[in-house]
């Protein structure tokens, strides 16, 4: 099996701003949910926090892939399997250069366009975002919708992520559009249940499957 194949079903990434439990919590419970990649997501903090806290998390997941967002240099610190990247980050192909053949890229694109550049470019995933209006990231482009990300999961070859505004109540829809994997954030740090709420969206995929 290769690495991206576990780039599937609920994709985990934290929010130390909007967790009820606290990160470290938070990944334990997505790990008894069963998830397969996490990712770190640190905007604010100090470098050596961040790494911290991510040699943690790392220290926590046995079976499944660790990605680190944007910053390159916490990724290679603790040994992730990967980092994500968003348009305004590294180019990719200076982060391949930097992070080497055996670990995971991935970027956030925005539009049809950016997908098919970033599979070109060697992106070994890409997350398009926002699907829907957010309030988990406050820069946030304007929503995609589900139609784009049909249409870019018809002509993309590699792992298709959906992230933004997913909640319980729209999440069949991007799942049925055909996305590899979704991430929810604000529906599912700010539960008591985060067990439960990411079993949830889990379960949407495995419907899927039975059709």
């Amino acid at each position: 099996m290769k690495k991206c194949d576990l780039i599937k079903g609920y994709y985990f990434i934290t929010d130390s701003n909007l967790t009820k439990a606290g990160i470290t919590n938070d990944i334990k419970s997505a790990i008894d949910a069963g998830v397969k990649i996490f990712q770190y997501r640190e905007k604010n903090k100090a470098t050596r926090l961040m790494y911290e806290e991510a040699l943690e998390i790392r220290s926590l997941i046995k079976q499944g892939l660790f990605i680190v967002n944007d910053r390159v240099d916490i990724a290679l610190a603790v040994d992730a399997d990967g980092v994500h990247i968003g348009q305004n980050d590294l180019p990719l192909s200076i982060t391949r250069r930097i992070m080497g053949k055996e670990k995971i890229i991935g970027v956030t694109v925005h539009d049809l366009e950016q997908a098919i550049e970033a599979e070109k470019n060697g992106a070994d995933y890409i997350a398009v975002s926002p699907i829907f209006q957010t309030t988990t990231k406050l820069d946030a482009e304007s929503p995609v919708g589900i139609e784009t990300l049909k249409q870019i999961k018809k002509i993309i070859s590699v792992p298709v992520v959906a992230i933004g505004g997913i909640n319980l109540k729209n999440a069949l829809g991007v799942v049925n559009a055909g996305a590899d994997a979704i991430c929810a954030i604000s529906a599912v740090v700010t539960k008591d249940d985060v067990k439960g709420e990411i079993l949830k969206f889990q379960n949407l995929f495995l419907k899927r499957e039975e059709k």
